[in-house]
């Protein structure tokens, strides 16, 4: 971006959680970068910048129009999900990305409206008031606490939008799940899914999938038992941490091929999502962030 990548960064956060794609979002950026030079300041640093609430709103309005203009659904027939991004052990110039919403969130917030999305991401996310909102988008602050309400009610889960990284349990819980699925143990499977886990997928139009929605414990883990068996007993699995969440990435040979992110009872541990990547673009974006932390 521009002249450096750390050019603005730290806005990626605001523009990511409404496009959900890095390279969406790196585009409205560096548009409303590449405006404000033209009107002669070129001041973009996060603190001290007397700048910095007008490119918070620029961008928020640039990734909603364009959210606008692409709105995907996600249905039973027809899923595209976010692109995901690895968020493990940051390097410092790196932190923002503590910032980014939870990869199931983003998943269930794709059922929502750009305005909507905007509003729920400044309100649960970033603590903005109505009225600051309200001056954000502008929009009235009644209007911003209805899209706000409208929003909590789609999303039935509000308070995702405060995530923590995942735990030494959590890893244990994948590495259950892997040898179950090894081994076939179907009975053990059962204790560590929830009885309605539900399955997204995506291929990007381009990777066949087995299939692209599922829900209920006994489908989803004869579709992980028939996946892991055809497609994954050679590749090397790797327990890596995305969008704050638990997720395991498959390798073959220096290839990635697939990523799995898992979204777990905050109770009991049992998966209670699984999100499987396997389109090739995004995993292409999403092996740079990976290596990025490591």
């Amino acid at each position: 971006m521009m002249k450096s990548e750390n050019t603005g960064r730290w806005l990626f956060p605001y523009a990511y959680n409404i496009l959900g794609t890095v390279d969406d979002a790196k585009d409205v950026i560096q548009s409303v970068l590449l405006t404000m030079l033209g009107k002669g300041i070129e001041n973009f640093d996060k603190t001290d910048n007397p700048h910095k609430n007008y490119l918070i709103k620029s961008v928020i309005n640039g990734a909603v129009n364009l959210k606008e203009k692409q709105q995907r659904i996600v249905s039973d027939d027809n899923i595209w999900l976010p692109e995901p991004v690895a968020t493990g052990d940051l390097p410092g110039d790196e932190l923002e990305m503590q910032e980014v919403l939870s990869y199931s969130l983003l998943v269930l917030m794709e059922k929502l409206n750009a305005k909507e999305r905007a509003v729920f991401i400044l309100s649960e996310s970033f603590d903005y008031p109505h009225n600051e909102i309200a001056e954000v988008l502008g929009i009235t602050e009644e209007n911003s606490r209805k899209l706000l309400s409208r929003a909590k009610q789609a999303l039935f889960k509000p308070t995702e939008a405060k995530h923590s990284q995942p735990s030494q349990r959590d890893r244990e819980v994948l590495q259950q799940l892997v040898e179950a699925i090894r081994e076939r143990d179907t009975a053990k499977l059962h204790t560590l899914v929830t009885a309605d886990i539900q399955y997204y997928g995506d291929g990007g139009g381009k990777i066949p999938i087995a299939a692209s929605y599922m829900a209920g414990a006994e489908n989803v883990i004869a579709l992980q038992i028939l996946a892991y068996h055809k497609f994954l007993t050679k590749a090397r699995l790797e327990y890596v941490t995305i969008n704050h969440q638990p997720a395991m990435v498959s390798y073959i040979g220096k290839y990635l091929t697939g990523c799995q992110i898992f979204d777990l009872h905050p109770i009991t541990g049992q998966v209670m999502q699984i999100s499987v990547m396997l389109d090739p673009l995004k995993l292409k974006s999403l092996n740079k962030s990976i290596n990025k932390t490591e």
